[in-house]
């Protein structure tokens, strides 16, 4: 009796919003095939046919749980800003790399749901990439063209190149958070943006961008190489 009068203490959304909130964590942790709707249903103590109510199918909630967390984390939005603020190349990308590992290390579960129906191969793996991911690598591929125009940039496909950009970021987030490199090396997403950004400007640029230490090296360095060759000389 007490289950029911909870029960009915919810709203139609508050409900909803419940069962999203129970599935996400079942989902991240066992995986889309792993978790049955009777398991999430028992979970949020709610009948299986709840569940139906709102949502028609399995599949269906589990894409309205990726679009929520896509949502809420306003990554579109918060790539545009930076890409149109006018910075400099490397002050763009930094906080680009920023803003991604830091939203994804906040929310590792949207990384998990993403890996694992990747890798169970249903459609919704797809369906991501082509209504998120297409998008990112345009908004970023809109900025390379609009570099390689000014000259600033050498002139590559613009979507490889942003695929490139977002895979080294990717990548060292999910070795950091699903493979526990972070127990080895827990890197700063600061000192992350400024090591990725440097190795993806020094292959874009039409000129080699070139770091005060960098040009220190090269002095120290070209200081050294007369009294090299004089030893030779001496010899």
């Amino acid at each position: 009796m007490g289950t029911i009068q909870q029960q009915h203490r919810f709203s139609a959304e508050d409900r909803r919003q419940q069962i999203i909130e129970v599935a996400t964590d079942l989902f991240a942790g066992q995986g889309y095939e792993g978790t049955t709707t009777r398991e999430i249903a028992q979970q949020a103590r709610v009948n299986e046919a709840i569940i139906f109510r709102h949502f028609p199918s399995k599949e269906d909630l589990y894409w309205a749980i990726i679009e929520q967390k896509i949502r809420l984390g306003g990554t579109k939005n918060r790539m545009r800003e930076i890409l149109e603020a006018g910075g400099t190349p490397r002050e763009t990308f930094q906080k680009l790399v920023q803003h991604i590992l830091r939203r994804r290390i906040d929310d590792p579960s949207l990384s998990r749901l993403l890996l694992f129906s990747a890798l169970e191969n249903h459609t919704l793996s797809s369906r991501f990439f082509k209504v998120y991911v297409t998008e990112y690598y345009e908004l970023i591929a809109d900025y390379i063209r609009q570099k390689v125009s000014e000259g600033s940039f050498r002139a590559i496909d613009p979507v490889l190149a942003a695929r490139g950009f977002l895979g080294m970021v990717v990548y060292h987030s999910m070795i950091q958070d699903l493979f526990g490199g972070c127990k080895l090396n827990d890197y700063d997403p600061v000192q992350v943006s400024e090591v990725v950004t440097t190795i993806w400007l020094d292959g874009m640029a039409a000129t080699q961008f070139v770091d005060e230490e960098q040009e220190k090296d090269k002095i120290a360095l070209g200081a050294e190489a007369p009294k090299k060759q004089l030893r030779k000389t001496e010899r």
